[in-house]
């Protein structure tokens, strides 16, 4: 089994609170990006690619592309397969290969999304002996944001974003630029200036209002931490909006910003500008 694997967009980031474990309640708009590269309408490469097959003695996991560094028991595709079988104890053998083109550290959630799809594709080939509800159960002990990957389609998350409710939004049409500068935070970094608060404005109020609309209403809180020291990152979004772009925000905690525009080639031509950046162009 093949499975091409897709991103996600934070559409607007709100730190709502703090908790008393430490963590932080969000609410954020998870978009799936990425879902038709690879198409004729969309022939740019993007999504990682996971392909699962049948093993006879053991099950072995091989990794290329873009380069994870990090031991194999703490890949979140390992992590993923181990909770499966220690749910599924008459799990077979299994060959996981994993070709990496998303890359790491970019508030993507692309580990997240491998994980989230190891889980999927094993429960398909086992004849689907959980529901949809069960994988996100094991998906929420690997990350936040792998749950939102077991359904893959527009949710509004809160709590540390495992609560997920679907919502409405169809951004068929629009393109989507993602632009990633060589640089790391870390999440220690990302919540070190957060100042939690309510938004003014709900996001799912803002996400029914027309894409043209959204800009200065619906915001990423980590950019008011971030972009003081990080000003590349300040300057991308800042390009992107003069470039065009109806929309434009960094997603999750960073460091990819992007910008929604209303037609590939507008997309494309702004990518230009972002020479020596990680970029790629999405239909939405």
């Amino acid at each position: 089994m093949i499975k091409f694997v897709n991103a996600k967009l934070n559409l607007g980031l709100n730190i709502v609170r703090r908790r008393e474990d430490g963590y932080h309640d969000l609410e954020t708009v998870f978009y799936p990006v990425g879902l038709h590269n690879g198409t004729p309408d969309n022939p740019e490469s993007f999504c990682d690619i996971l392909e699962i097959t049948p093993a006879e003695e053991t099950t072995d996991f091989v990794f290329t592309g873009r380069k994870v560094d990090c031991e194999l028991e703490k890949n979140l595709v390992y992590k993923a397969w181990k909770i499966f079988k220690d749910n599924y104890p008459s799990l077979r053998h299994y060959r996981i290969a994993l070709e990496k083109h998303i890359p790491d550290g970019a508030g993507l959630g692309g580990g997240s999304a491998d994980a989230a799809f190891v889980l999927a594709a094993i429960n398909e080939i086992e004849g689907k002996p959980f529901s949809d509800e069960a994988l996100a159960g094991m998906a929420l002990r690997l990350g936040a944001d792998c749950p939102f990957f077991i359904y893959n389609h527009p949710c509004f998350a809160s709590g540390v974003g495992e609560k997920i409710e679907s919502v409405s939004l169809d951004l068929s049409g629009w393109w989507c630029l993602l632009v990633k500068p060589d640089i790391h935070i870390s999440t220690k970094e990302a919540f070190a200036g957060i100042s939690p608060c309510i938004p003014s404005e709900n996001l799912k109020k803002i996400i029914d209002e027309p894409v043209e609309k959204w800009q200065g209403r619906m915001i990423n809180d980590f950019e008011g931490s971030l972009f003081p020291s990080h000003p590349v990152l300040a300057g991308i979004k800042t390009s992107l909006l003069e470039s065009g772009a109806a929309y434009s925000a960094m997603s999750g905690s960073g460091s990819t910003v992007f910008g929604l525009y209303p037609s590939r080639e507008k997309a494309v031509e702004a990518s230009g500008m972002f020479k020596g950046h990680f970029v790629a162009v999405c239909m939405l």
